[in-house]
C-alpha cells in the first residue's frame, strides 16, 4: 500500500511540474497539495513543499510561501532552493534581516552563484537604508518628546516640537515609529502636564496616527487611549459641560442593549480610570458624586445581570466584576458619612424595587445585585445583607428546584462569607444547604460553586493551624476535587475558574498548598486560565500563589505574650509544620519550574480595571518571594519578570509598590542591566530603587537598593545622571555615615561609581558641604571594602577636578596621615588607589607637591618605587615611579645619580 501511495505522489509531483511550466499555478498548487497528503517519504516531502512554495511566490501569497519553504528546510537544512525561495518570500514580507540570513546561507553553499551574491548586495543596501530612515525618525521622535516633557524647555521650542510631532504623526513612517516607540504612553504623559496646548498636540498626533490606518485604530489599547485623551482633555482644561456630557454617554452605554459586551467593558474601564480621584488629598470628588447621582442605578443594573437569563444585556466574562470594581472605587471616593448614606440609600431603594415575591426572576436580580456589591464595597454589601428578608431569600433560593436560583444563591453565599464573623454565622445556617446542593445537583456549574462555598467556609481560620473549621482531612479532599475540576478541559473556562477560587481559600492550609504545587498539570491549568481573556480570575490566582509562597504578612509572636495568653486560656495562633522555610523554598522552586513567571507577566499586562491595586499588591508579593534565591533571578528575567515588575513598582498600594521595588532591587543587584532591563526600560527602574532608600524602609531593602544603584551607576553616564535627577545623592550620602558596615560599604561603592559624572563632581567642588571630608575620612576606615570604594572615589575626584586636590588638604587635619596609610596598605588595590591620589595631588600644584615631598610620603614613594619589577605589583610600582618623576620635573628632588 505505501508503494502505491508513493507512486501516486510522484505522479502528482510530475503533473504539478508540467502545470507550473505552463504557468498554471493554481492547478500546480492542487497537484502538489494532493501529493503532500499521500506521500510518506521525507526527501520527496521536502521537494513537494519547496515546489508548492514556488507556486505561492508566483501567486504573491508570500506568508504561505515562507511557511512551505520553512517546512522543506526543517526536513533538509541545506535545501538551497527552499532557502532561496524563503529569502524571496521574507523580502516581500518586509522581513529583510531574516531574508538576508537565508540568502547568506545560499551564498555559503554556492559561493560562485552570481544570483545569490546580487541578492545579498541588494538586501544589504535595503537593510542599511531602512535602518537609516528608522534611526533618523526614532531620534526625531525621541528629541521631540524630550523637549515637550522637559519643563525647563522654552515655550517657543515646545510649540515647535508639538507642531513637528503632529506633522510626523500624519506621515506613515513617522506614525509607525511613534507607535512602536512607546509613543501612545508618551502622549498620555503630555496629557498629564495639564497644559492645554500640549494636550491638543497629543490629541491631534494620535488622530493623525490613526487616520487611514485601520489596524492601528483597531488596536484596543490605542482606541481606549484615544477616549482617555478626550476625557483627560476635558478634565485638564476644566470643560465641565463637555465632561458631563461624555460621562452621561458612557453611563447610557452601560444599560443599552445595542452596545456589545466589549463596548460595555471599555465604557466601564474609562469610568474606572477617570472618574474617581487619583489622590484623596484632592478634596474635589464632584465627578464621583455626579456619577452616583446620575448613574449608580445603571451600574447596579449591570452587576445585577444574570447571563443565563434571556433578557440579559450583552456581557463579556469581565463586565460584571469591572462594574463591581467601579462601585468600590466610587464608594471609596466619598468623603463623609452623609455621602456614603446617600450611596447606600440609592442601593437599598434599587434592590427593594427588584424584590417581588410574585416574580422570582425579578427577585433573583436583587440577590445578584447584592452579590455584585459584595465583590465591590464589602462593608456596604454587608449592610445590604442586613436588609429585611435578603439573607432569608438567599437561603430559600438555595433550596429552590430551579438550577438558576441555586446558581445565583450559592454565588451570593460565597461572596457573603468573607470575614470570620460572617462565615461563622453562615456555617451554622448554610453549610448543610451547600452540602445538600453539592450531593443532589447534577449540574457541574452549581456543584463547583457549592464546593467553593464549602472551601471558603473551611478556610475561615486562615493560616492558623489551630483554628480549622472542618474535620482533619476534609480540606485536602475539597482541594483534590477542585484540582480535578481545574484540569478537566471539557468543563467551560468560566466554571473552571471557580475551582481556582476554591483553591485560593484552601491553600491557606499548608497540606493543601504542598499537594497543589506537586500537581504540575493543575498548576499549568491555572496558569493557562490566568493568561486567558477572562480577567475575573486574576485575584483568585494571585491569592493562591501568595498562599503557596507564604508571601502574606504574619505577626511575629512574642514568647512572653504567648505564655501569658496560654496562662489566661486565650487562643494562640499555631504555625503548620509545612509552613517552615525549607517547605516554602521547595514550593517556590516547583512554581518556577511550572512557569509561574510567564503567567504573572501576562496577568500584569491586563488592561482592565479588574487588575485592582490589591491584585497588583498580591502579584508583587509573589514576585518578591520568587526573587529570594539569587540563582532563580536569571530565570525570572528570562521569562519577563523584570519587565512585569516595573508597572507594579509605579502603581498600586504603597505596600505593593514597595514589594515590587524590592524585587526589582534584588534583580538589579546581581543582573546585567542591559539584559534584565533592555533599552529605555532600565531608566524606569531607577525611581523604584531610589524609593527604597527612604529611612522608613528596612535595612535589607536599603542595602539591596544600593547594590542595584551601584550596578546601574557603573553602566553609563546617562544612568548616573538619571540617579542624580531622582535626588538619590543625599540618601546615598546619609548611608555613607551609617553605623551598619554593609550599608556604609554599599553606599560608598555606589558613590565611587557616581563621581565619574560631572554633575556629581561639581557638587563636591561647591562650597558649604562636607562631601569631600566624608570621603577622605572613609579612606581611613578599618573596613577594607569601604576603603577600596572611598579611595577609588577620591582618586577619580582628584583626577577630574584640580580644585578638589587643594580642597582635600583643608577638609581635615588627618588628610596626610590617611593618604600615607593608603600608600602603605597591604591590599594592593587600596595601595594603588592611594598612590593615584598622591599622583593627582602632586600633578595639580607645585606648592602642594612640595608640601608632600617635605613629609614622610616621599620616603613611602621612594620605598615603593625602588622595588623590583613584579607582575602582580607592577601597576602599584609604576604609579609610585610616576610620582617621583613628577617631583623631579618640578626639581623638588634630584635623580638618584645626582643625589
Amino acid at each position: 500500500m505505501p508503494c502505491k501511495e508513493e507512486e501516486a505522489a510522484l505522479g502528482l509531483k510530475e503533473e504539478g511540474n508540467k502545470y507550473f511550466q505552463a504557468s498554471d499555478y493554481e492547478k500546480a498548487l492542487q497537484s502538489y497539495t494532493q501529493a503532500i497528503k499521500l506521500n510518506k517519504d521525507k526527501a520527496l516531502q521536502a521537494v513537494l513543499y519547496r515546489n508548492r512554495a514556488a507556486c505561492f511566490l508566483k501567486k504573491e501569497e508570500y506568508a504561505k510561501a515562507a511557511s512551505d519553504a520553512s517546512r522543506a528546510i526543517d526536513i533538509n537544512a541545506s535545501d538551497i532552493k527552499a532557502l532561496y525561495r524563503r529569502s524571496q518570500a521574507l523580502e516581500k514580507l518586509g522581513k529583510l534581516d531574516q531574508a538576508f540570513k537565508d540568502a547568506q546561507k545560499c551564498a555559503t553553499l554556492e559561493p560562485r552563484n552570481k544570483n545569490f551574491q546580487e541578492t545579498l548586495r541588494r538586501l544589504g543596501a535595503n537593510i542599511q537604508e531602512k535602518l537609516r530612515i528608522q534611526f533618523s525618525t526614532d531620534s526625531r521622535v525621541q528629541k521631540m518628546f524630550e523637549i515637550l516633557l522637559d519643563e525647563n524647555s522654552d515655550k517657543e521650542k515646545r510649540e515647535k516640537a508639538a507642531n513637528n510631532l503632529i506633522v510626523l504623526g500624519r506621515e506613515e513612517a513617522g506614525a509607525e515609529r511613534i507607535f512602536q516607540n512607546n509613543g501612545v504612553n508618551l502622549l498620555l504623559q503630555l496629557i498629564e502636564t495639564k497644559n492645554p496646548e500640549l494636550i491638543l498636540a497629543a490629541v491631534r498626533t494620535l488622530s493623525g496616527m490613526c487616520t487611514g490606518h485601520k489596524a492601528r485604530v483597531r488596536t484596543g489599547h490605542t482606541m481606549v487611549t484615544f477616549c482617555n485623551l478626550l476625557l483627560l482633555f476635558c478634565f485638564c482644561v476644566d470643560t465641565k459641560k463637555d465632561l458631563r456630557m461624555i460621562t452621561m454617554r458612557l453611563l447610557d452605554m452601560l444599560v443599552s442593549k445595542k452596545v456589545s459586551g466589549q463596548g460595555r467593558d471599555r465604557a466601564l474601564n474609562l469610568l474606572n480610570k477617570n472618574i474617581p480621584r487619583k489622590d484623596l488629598k484632592d478634596h474635589d470628588n464632584s465627578r464621583s458624586i455626579f456619577v452616583i447621582d446620575n448613574g449608580l442605578k445603571k451600574i447596579l443594573k449591570v452587576v445585577g445581570q444574570i447571563p443565563e437569563m434571556p433578557d440579559c444585556l450583552p456581557l463579556t466574562e469581565n463586565t460584571q466584576l469591572t462594574a463591581s470594581v467601579l462601585l468600590n472605587k466610587l464608594y471609596d471616593d466619598l468623603r463623609c458619612d452623609p455621602e456614603r448614606d446617600n450611596y447606600r440609600l440609592i442601593c437599598e431603594e434599587y434592590i427593594k424595587s427588584k424584590i417581588d415575591p410574585q416574580d422570582m426572576d425579578k427577585t433573583l436580580h436583587a440577590v445578584q445585585i447584592v452579590s455584585g456589591v459584595l465583590q465591590g464595597p464589602f462593608d456596604l454589601g454587608n449592610k445590604l445583607l442586613g436588609m429585611k428578608g435578603v439573607m432569608e431569600m438567599m437561603v430559600a433560593l438555595c433550596g429552590s428546584e430551579r438550577e438558576i436560583d441555586q446558581l445565583v444563591a450559592v454565588e451570593a453565599l460565597i461572596h457573603a462569607s468573607t470575614k470570620l464573623s460572617r462565615a461563622t454565622f453562615i456555617i451554622t445556617n448554610g453549610v448543610t444547604l451547600l452540602k445538600e446542593i453539592y450531593k443532589k445537583t447534577k449540574n457541574e456549574k452549581i456543584k463547583i460553586r457549592a464546593l467553593v462555598g464549602l472551601c471558603k467556609l473551611g478556610s475561615a481560620g486562615g493560616t492558623d493551624y489551630g483554628l480549622r473549621q472542618f474535620a482533619e482531612g476534609s480540606t485536602e479532599k475539597l482541594a483534590k476535587q477542585c484540582r480535578k475540576w481545574l484540569c478537566n478541559t471539557s468543563i467551560d473556562a468560566r466554571t473552571r475558574k471557580w475551582a481556582v477560587e476554591g483553591l485560593s481559600y484552601l491553600t491557606l492550609d499548608a497540606d493543601v498548598k504542598d499537594d497543589f504545587v506537586e500537581d504540575e498539570p493543575a498548576l499549568k491549568a491555572m496558569f493557562d486560565l490566568a493568561k486567558a481573556s477572562d480577567k475575573t480570575i486574576l485575584y483568585s490566582v494571585a491569592s493562591a500563589l501568595v498562599n503557596c509562597t507564604n508571601s502574606y504578612d504574619t505577626k511575629e509572636l512574642v514568647p512572653e505574650l504567648v505564655q501569658l495568653a496560654k496562662f489566661s486560656k486565650q487562643h494562640v495562633p499555631e504555625e503548620h509544620p509545612k509552613d517552615k522555610k525549607d517547605f516554602v523554598v521547595k514550593r517556590v522552586k516547583r512554581l518556577l519550574k511550572a512557569g509561574v513567571v510567564s503567567a504573572l507577566a501576562c496577568m500584569v499586562k491586563a488592561d482592565s480595571a479588574i487588575l485592582t491595586d490589591q491584585s497588583k499588591e498580591l502579584i508583587a508579593r509573589v514576585f518578591l518571594a520568587l526573587c529570594e534565591d539569587p540563582k532563580d533571578r536569571g530565570t525570572i528575567v528570562a521569562q519577563g519578570g523584570g519587565k512585569a515588575l516595573i508597572p507594579l513598582a509605579v502603581e498600586g498600594t504603597d505596600v505593593g509598590k514597595i514589594k515590587a521595588s524590592h524585587a526589582l532591587a534584588k534583580i538589579a543587584a546581581i543582573s546585567n542591566p542591559d539584559i534584565a532591563f533592555p533599552g529605555e526600560r532600565v531608566y524606569e527602574v531607577v525611581r523604584p530603587l531610589v524609593s527604597l532608600l527612604n529611612t522608613e524602609r528596612d535595612g535589607l531593602q536599603n542595602y539591596e537598593a544600593l547594590l542595584g544603584l551601584t550596578n546601574f551607576s557603573g553602566r553609563s553616564d546617562k544612568l548616573r545622571l538619571k540617579i542624580v535627577k531622582e535626588k538619590a545623592l543625599p540618601d546615598i550620602e546619609n548611608y555613607m555615615f551609617e553605623n551598619h558596615d554593609q550599608l556604609r560599604q554599599a553606599a560608598t561603592e555606589c558613590m565611587c561609581n557616581l563621581v565619574v559624572n560631572k554633575e556629581v563632581q561639581e557638587r563636591f567642588v561647591a562650597d558649604g558641604n562636607d562631601r569631600l571630608k566624608l570621603v577622605v575620612l572613609l579612606c581611613g576606615e578599618d573596613d577594607e571594602k569601604v576603603q577600596v570604594a572611598a579611595a577609588g572615589a577620591l582618586a577619580m575626584l582628584t583626577a577630574a577636578q584640580k580644585k578638589l586636590c587643594s580642597k582635600m588638604t583643608q577638609v581635615t587635619t588627618q588628610w596626610l596621615e590617611i593618604l600615607q596609610r593608603l600608600c602603605l596598605h597591604d591590599n594592593l588595590e587600596v595601595q594603588h588607589r592611594g598612590l593615584v591620589i598622591a599622583f593627582n595631588l602632586i600633578s595639580s600644584d607645585k606648592e602642594l607637591a612640595k608640601k608632600l615631598v617635605e613629609s614622610e610620603l616621599l620616603e613611602i614613594l621612594t620605598y615603593v618605587g625602588k622595588q623590583e619589577d613584579h607582575p602582580k605589583k607592577q601597576h602599584v610600582i609604576n604609579v609610585a615611579r610616576d610620582c617621583l618623576t613628577k617631583c623631579m620635573d618640578y626639581e623638588l628632588i634630584k635623580p638618584l645619580s645626582q643625589a
